[in-house]
Order: structure tokens, then C-alpha cells, then sequence
């Protein structure tokens, strides 16, 4: 669903910008800048939350024109307004981020260059609380980041078998407990529906043995992470939209990811690196037309944030940033 000047209303009196610290945004900006000087060069936010790192593109960068896409109908409404200095240049989209090719074919944009995927749940998401995303919160168990979708959480915690919830919460939060905690949802629900994050993370403290509830935070923390990753189907989508943002990606343009948790920097660090091998066979003196890397590295492994924006933004703390330039197209 695409949105121009007539789509999703501004809200005029938001103010996003006191609430609103985009993570490593002047690295990203160095990053991508180059890949963006010339009028016209399309960079696409695939997911453009309040539009903080947007707007910081669009600031610097006069001749840019922008796609920005999110899934979450809140958020677009939002950074429209924000963005609305720069109308003419933008371009809004109600869509996943593997809709990316879509999206751009809609718009009659073929290749684009630069991509930005700041993964993750957003500020905004956290903080209201009836969206169900915290468990600093008692709230319905929601934790959709596109309102519109039907699964919920409480969909999963309350429908979902035994050895379903155990792997939903083993893969996506890494969770060693997972099992035991799967099983005293199971043991609860069974008396009456599990509708609240409070309920939930009491649930989960109390499936957890005693001494490793005294370490490591919140013992609902990787069970919080890994429903919501199930809920918005984050990992399968960030699989998706991988090699399709790459392939539209002009030479020279560049693609930067924000990931907040390992299993999305291990998937984005894999597409990276397999783009970016030189895939001659051992032995040969030169390499093979056509084997060359499509890619080449721009961060040093994932670069984290700083000491001082730790301090700052400490949601900034988790995150990993990867960067790469299109060498060649295949």
C-alpha cells in the first residue's frame, strides 16, 4: 500500500524528535553518504519507524529521494509528519520490509542506491504500553508491530502446543529453559487464558529455577524476544528481504543493517560474506570471469555503538551495525 500526499494523515501536534534517538546515526550516515551524492539517487528505509535516520539522509543529502516503508500504520503516521519538510522527495509505503521489490516496482524504480534496515522492535513500540511489546508494563499480550495482522502473542502463549512454544522460545530467545517454561504455560492456560505481559512474566520467572532468576536481568527478557519474533515473523522476513534489497542495489550503491540480537546479525553477517567471496576455485592463478565478490565489506565485522551513545541512548547497547557496497551485478 503505497502513500503519497493524500495517504496516511499527519499528526501535527507529535513531536518525535525529544523521544526519538536514532542508533549510530552518524555512522550510518558516513556509511551510505557516499553512495548518495548524486540528484536523484533513491535510498530506500525499509524500516523507517519515526524516520530520525530519514531525516538525518534527507538533511544532508538536498538531491536524495527517499522511499520509506514500515509495517506499522503508527510509525508512518508519524514520521510523515516529521518528514513533511521534504515532501516532493519522499515516498510512504504500508508494507513489510520483504515487499521491498514491490514496493519499488509500484513506484517505477528499478535499481536504488542505498538500503537501510534498522532492525528490531521500535522506541515507540516499547513505550505505549498497550502495544504488549515490555514487560515493565502490564498489558494486553499483543505485541504486533502492524496492528492490522491477526496473530497476536497471546495467540501463540495460548494456542500454540507444547513442543511448538519450546521451539519458539529455544531458536528465536535462545532460551535454555525453554521447555520448563513451555510446559507451565501449558499448565496455566489450561485454567484460564494468559491475556497479560505482567501474568507472563511472572509465569516465566517462576518456571525459571530459583538461582538463575538472581543473574542476567530479567528472566522474561528472552521469552518477550523470541514471542515477538514469532508474532511478526521478523527472522523469516529478514531472510527474504537480504538478497532481494542486494539485488536492487545499483553498483556502487550500499546496504546498511542495524541488528539488536545475534541471530539477525548471524543471518545479515552470512548474506554479507557469501556476496562478498571471491568463489574462484583454489588453485587457479586468476580469478574466474563472473566469480568475483558482488560485494565488498564496509564495517570491520559488526561495529557497535560507542561508550558515549551507550550512555546516551542506552537502547543503543545491543545494537551491531554491517555495511556493504554492490561491486557488480551478477
Amino acid at each position: 500500500m503505497l502513500m503519497g500526499d493524500t495517504g496516511i494523515g499527519a499528526d501535527p501536534g507529535a513531536d518525535d524528535r525529544a523521544e526519538h534517538v536514532p542508533v549510530m546515526l552518524d555512522r550510518i550516515v558516513e556509511l551510505l553518504a557516499p553512495a548518495l551524492q548524486e540528484p536523484g539517487a533513491v535510498l530506500v528505509d525499509g524500516t523507517l519507524g519515526l524516520g530520525g535516520h530519514a531525516e538525518a539522509m534527507l538533511t544532508a543529502l538536498p538531491g536524495l529521494r527517499l522511499v520509506g516503508i514500515d509495517r506499522d500504520t503508527s510509525a508512518l503516521r508519524r514520521s510523515r509528519a516529521r518528514l513533511a519538510p521534504f515532501a516532493g522527495r519522499t515516498e510512504f509505503a504500508h508494507a513489510e520490509y520483504d515487499a521491498l521489490p514491490r514496493v519499488l516496482d509500484d513506484l517505477g524504480i528499478g535499481e536504488v542506491r542505498g538500503v537501510l534496515l534498522d532492525l528490531g522492535v521500535s522506541s515507540p513500540q516499547l513505550d505505549e504500553a498497550e502495544r504488549g511489546f515490555a514487560y515493565s508494563y502490564d498489558a494486553p499480550l499483543d505485541m504486533r508491530m502492524d496492528r492490522t495482522q491477526e496473530l497476536t502473542a497471546a495467540d501463540v502463549v495460548n494456542g500454540y502446543s507444547a513442543a511448538e512454544l519450546t521451539r519458539v522460545l529455544r531458536v528465536y530467545g535462545e532460551e535454555r529453559f525453554a521447555a520448563r517454561i513451555a510446559q507451565a504455560l501449558v499448565r496455566e492456560r489450561a485454567a484460564g487464558r494468559i491475556d497479560s505481559t505482567r501474568r507472563l512474566a511472572e509465569l516465566v520467572r517462576e518456571a525459571i529455577p530459583a538461582a538463575t532468576r538472581r543473574t542476567g536481568g530479567n528472566p522474561a527478557k528472552r521469552t518477550f524476544q523470541a514471542l515477538r519474533i514469532e508474532v511478526n515473523a521478523e527472522l523469516g522476513i529478514l531472510e527474504r528481504t537480504l538478497p532481494a534489497a542486494i539485488d536492487r542495489l545499483a553498483v556502487g550503491g550500499r546496504i546498511a543493517v542495524l541488528s539488536y540480537h545475534s541471530l539477525e546479525d548471524r543471518m545479515t553477517k552470512r548474506a554479507f560474506a557469501e556476496l562478498a567471496t571471491d568463489r574462484t576455485p583454489p588453485g587457479l592463478p586468476v580469478p574466474l570471469p563472473g566469480s568475483e565478490p558482488e560485494l565488498r565489506l564496509l564495517t570491520r565485522g559488526a561495529e557497535a555503538p560507542t561508550e558515549e551513545e551507550n550512555e546516551r541512548n542506552p537502547r543503543a547497547a545491543s545494537a551491531r551495525l554491517r555495511a556493504a557496497e554492490r561491486l557488480r551485478r551478477h
